[in-house]
């Protein structure tokens, strides 16, 4: 392998280490990812990652390596990060939103806006009189889902975002089964604080 070749598997190793890997975005990293997968996933296993790939959307991560009880784990390096009701609900709308959009056209990218992701996070949201505040916290769970490689940003908008497909992988059918549950309990208790919030003073 020479200098240059080096040099292009380590910047693949160090965008990878970063974030989320797209085949569009950055066709020197994939070309290295295909051809050089079998040493990259050598060299990551060692710290007890994997390396995951998806051709058909077209992207790749490091995830951290599942042990069984017999095998001797290596300390987690990607650490667990639990997400809040509001970043759960907005990752989900969103996969959900894929699915339909799958199903109905033959279209690739999946385009929203800042507009549309607010005024659908707003029906699942508790009422507030400070409706600035709300917006305000909506818009912060946007920029954490751009930062975690799940919504991009488009240079020629910037109230406009692509879903990315790696949203599939990390958010299945499972996972929407059981938020739909958590949501309908939510809703549930939201109307009956609702209902017993009208009642003070009777």
């Amino acid at each position: 392998m020479s200098k240059m070749d080096d040099l292009t598997f380590s910047r693949t190793l160090v965008a990878l280490f970063r974030n989320i890997v797209y085949r569009d975005e950055s066709s020197e990293y994939w070309e290295t990812i295909e051809s050089k997968y079998q040493k990259i996933e050598d060299y990551v296993s060692k710290i007890g990652l994997t390396l995951i790939v998806d051709d058909m959307d077209g992207y790749a991560y490091l995830k951290q390596r599942s042990y069984g009880e017999d095998e001797d784990a290596v300390p987690r390096l990607i650490p667990r990060h639990a997400l809040g009701y509001e970043l759960s609900l907005l990752l989900m709308i969103l996969r959900k939103k894929m699915l339909e959009f799958d199903s109905s056209t033959g279209d690739k990218r999946l385009i929203v806006t800042k507009q549309q992701i607010v005024d659908r996070m707003k029906v699942f949201l508790r009422d507030t009189t400070n409706e600035v505040k709300l917006v305000e916290s909506i818009y912060r769970n946007i920029d954490k889902a751009v930062n975690m490689g799940f919504l991009g940003s488009l240079r020629e908008s910037e109230d406009s975002y692509e879903v990315k497909r790696i949203i599939r992988g990390f958010v299945n059918a499972q996972h929407l089964e059981e938020f739909n549950k958590r949501l309908s309990e939510y809703t549930r208790y939201v109307e009956t604080d609702t209902d017993n919030s009208g009642c003070i003073g009777e």
